[in-house]
């Protein structure tokens, strides 16, 4: 082997081994990234500081209730597949929990079918609870937006 080429298999091991190093300093900080949002969506909703602190807890509210409908849609990744205990140490939801539970079910070959159902059963039930409290906050902050409001928040994928 060249030098040259001798050269590049050992950049290549080298930039492979501190990937995830760097990697693991430049992740945003997710307190940091939530409240960057929240100034956005103050800034876009044009709102003024007594009227942010009115919407911002339902906002936030909403938010929460997201991530929630969210978790669990992460196949069969390890460690819970979305929905918390992760990096931004919130706790892990009841459809991540739900969702953990059915596939270490499935990782069982023998597993019987009532087990499966069960486990199934569970996770869709948490996602149509998860699903319920996002369109209960949805609604209670669509009842003190005006109409522009509403709209932006529309297009922000916050409201349907």
């Amino acid at each position: 082997m060249s030098r040259r080429g001798l050269l590049s298999v050992i950049v290549g091991c080298l930039i492979f081994t501190l990937a995830p190093f760097a990697s693991a300093q430049n992740r945003p900080d997710p307190a940091q990234f939530r409240e960057q949002r929240l100034n956005r969506i103050k800034e876009q909703l044009g709102s003024s500081d007594d009227e942010w602190k009115v919407l911002q807890p339902k906002i936030e509210k909403i938010m929460d209730a997201q991530r929630e409908t969210f978790a669990g849609f992460g196949g069969f990744r390890r460690g819970g597949g979305g929905g918390g205990g992760g990096a931004d140490n919130q706790p892990q939801s009841a459809i991540a929990k739900a969702s953990a539970d059915l596939r270490t079910t499935l990782e069982n070959k023998d597993a019987p079918a009532d087990e499966i159902a069960k486990k199934l059963a569970a996770v869709r039930e948490a996602r149509d609870s998860a699903r319920k409290n996002l369109q209960t906050a949805q609604k209670e902050l669509k009842d003190v937006l005006t109409q522009r409001q509403e709209a932006v928040l529309v297009t922000m994928g916050m409201l349907e």
